[in-house]
């Protein structure tokens, strides 16, 4: 069997998988950007790239420490109720543990002292996330319109309303900021907590953002922290 490296490795403003967007795309604007390893350090190697909006990543899920013990899973959209074959499935438990996502090509920064630098948009990765190959995304192959989504075409995207407070806006940029509510409002705690008392933290530009949830759906956030 032949192995694989990691060929570059994910900066995110997520310091852990607590609160990251599920799927990418679903917060267009998180930013992020691709590091190579010296060996991949080459403008050869990305000849051509920047001539494509939108690439596939195929990573590692790297926080996800134990080995997965069954082969049906409980997808959060479902609400964490059914269960769903894992190859149905993109839930991060799986027997190779590989991610994929379409995310957005914003601009190649040619020349660092890291060499090549992607930047992107809309990346469900941690900060730290290996990644095993970049490929281009293209339309004529990719996309299909009309195509049946299985359970995901019959449940809806729930979003919460967000409320940060005068104070704790002034720690983010405006970008920031707008990217943060959007993160929020997708939920992050756990399916299975639904405490209006309980006191979430989640890693966010450096940040330790922390909210609580009414029984109304309300987030509200009550203190940020910097880390």
């Amino acid at each position: 069997m032949t192995e694989i490296h990691p060929i570059a490795h994910f900066r995110s403003p997520f310091g852990s998988k607590f609160g990251i967007p599920k799927q990418s795309g679903l917060v267009k604007n998180v930013p992020g950007h691709i590091v190579f390893e010296p060996a991949y350090r080459s403008k050869d190697a990305l000849r051509g790239i920047d001539k494509f909006d939108f690439l596939w990543l195929i990573w590692h899920f790297s926080a996800n420490k134990h080995t997965p013990n069954s082969l049906v899973v409980r997808p959060p959209l479902l609400g964490g109720n059914a269960k769903m074959g894992v190859f149905a499935t993109r839930s991060p438990f799986r027997p190779n543990g590989l991610g994929l996502s379409s995310v957005q090509l914003e601009q190649v920064e040619w020349d660092t002292n890291n060499g090549p630098v992607i930047h992107v948009l809309g990346a469900d990765l941690m900060d730290g996330t290996p990644i095993f190959d970049i490929k281009p995304y293209i339309t004529y192959t990719d996309c299909h319109e009309g195509a049946r989504s299985g359970f995901v075409d019959r449940t809806a995207i729930t979003r919460l309303e967000v409320s940060i407070p005068q104070p704790f806006q002034a720690c983010f940029s405006p970008n920031e900021l707008q990217t943060l509510c959007e993160v929020l409002a997708l939920d992050p705690r756990p399916h299975y907590q639904d405490n209006p008392l309980k006191v979430y933290g989640m890693s966010f530009m450096d940040k330790d953002v922390r909210f609580v949830v009414s029984s109304e759906g309300l987030l509200t956030v009550v203190d940020v922290v910097q880390v």
